[in-house]
């Protein structure tokens, strides 16, 4: 190894060093301070959206491999959709099977269940599995590509326009910093997106030639918290990363792109959730799906009907300044039956000296049929009897 390369690796390490300790010093960072060394980036809080810091958010750059974020979220809601199935056998075509780059080596006709195609998309960020599950999703993997840019619209990433699954370069295949955290916020509501982003390693392939997968995402190793989700590189990207981290209920997403020095993507994502975490906590007041209140129920099959939080109820603050929190009900008196599962019933609303900061909406924890007959005439008639007792 030349000399000038230790010299790097050496200053590369002890740059990593500084930034991941750098919260447990007594300084301060100003967001005019906080320079990030890459073409572009963004701090975005995952609940609600908000930036917490940008530099040329809006600039088009190509994503390289973090493409592949938006492949495994359209492969995922299909599944969600129950258009087909994890343990699906996917096989690959002499298309797929000739792409380079990052790959596990897909002979043409060899199969894999879509779930450990996913593995392969997320772990070792497969070209060719991802072009191999474009195709079976979707027919091929322009109609694939079409289907990609139709949700990045849809989930508000007006800058962006992909032109493969797997983010080889392409003049043609763009995105900017605050598109790939607007896909990352909502891929990070998919579950087992979240679990497959986490895993550090996967075995592919046993003997006789095994092959064991290891994330690209050196977070997952460096920085507690982070759990997720893909880097991106090309020549002409250079080093790219969509992170995101969480500590004490607080979920920050860091993007940064077009950064020069190998793992220098990392430092600079670090840089962002050290700046995030020191600055802001996450005030909560219930979990996903958690017990909020109940209510009765008008000429329903039961009495009574259970509201849960639909998402976690809970909104950012900066630090030191969360007093005068409080959560407000809109809720009904009474609900008239017939209610669906998972229904919106009402509202939790977070306000701080009268002033609304965020709405989640309260859902019916089951369905309540509406009453039959014998049950309204049987509660009438137990109405009269308490009535009569009472006299």
């Amino acid at each position: 190894m030349e000399k000038g390369e230790i010299f790097m690796r050496k200053r590369i390490a002890v740059a990593i060093l500084v930034v991941l300790f750098l919260p447990f010093l007594n300084v301060g960072v100003a967001a005019a301070q906080l320079d990030i060394e890459a073409r572009s980036a963004i701090l975005m809080d995952a609940a609600s959206g908000k930036i917490l810091f940008e530099k040329n958010a809006h600039e088009k750059w190509y994503p390289a491999s973090m493409t592949k974020i938006m492949t495994l979220t359209l492969a995922l809601e299909a599944v969600e959709e129950g258009k087909v199935s994890l343990q699906d056998m996917v096989i690959a075509s002499e298309h797929a099977s000739s792409y380079g780059g990052s790959q596990v080596w897909l002979e043409p006709g060899e199969e894999f269940t879509l779930e450990k195609m996913l593995i392969g998309i997320a772990v070792g960020s497969a070209n060719d599995c991802s072009v191999a599950v474009a195709e079976y999703i979707a027919g091929s993997e322009e109609a694939f590509v079409e289907m990609m840019n139709q949700r990045a619209r849809e989930l508000g990433a007006q800058n962006t326009h992909f032109a493969n699954s797997h983010g080889l370069h392409d003049e043609n295949h763009y995105t900017t910093a605050y598109d790939m955290a607007q896909i990352a916020r909502h891929a990070l509501t998919l579950p087992k997106l979240r679990e497959l982003a986490a895993m550090k390693s996967y075995q592919f392939r046993g003997d006789p030639k095994p092959l064991v997968l290891w994330n690209y995402n050196k977070l997952l190793w460096w920085y507690p918290g982070a759990d997720g989700i893909k880097t991106g590189y090309t020549s002409k990207a250079r080093y790219n990363l969509t992170a995101t981290a969480e500590r004490d209920g607080l979920r920050l997403i860091a993007v940064v792109m077009g950064v020069d020095k190998r793992n220098g993507h990392f430092a600079e994502a670090m840089k962002l959730f050290n700046y995030g975490f020191a600055r802001y906590g996450f005030k909560k007041f219930y979990e996903a799906g958690e017990l909020v209140t109940s209510l009765p129920v008008s000429k329903g099959s039961q009495d009574t009907l259970d509201l849960l939080a639909k998402d976690k109820i809970g909104v950012i603050m900066p630090k030191g300044k969360d007093e005068g929190l409080n959560l407000k009900l809109e809720v009904p008196s009474m609900v008239n039956a017939p209610v669906a599962e998972g229904q919106q019933v009402g509202e939790a609303v977070i306000m701080q000296e009268n002033k609304e900061l965020a709405r989640f909406p309260l859902v019916a924890a089951q369905a309540v049929e509406r009453a039959t007959f014998w049950r309204q005439t049987g509660k009438v008639f137990s109405q009269v009897l308490t009535i009569g007792d009472k006299r």
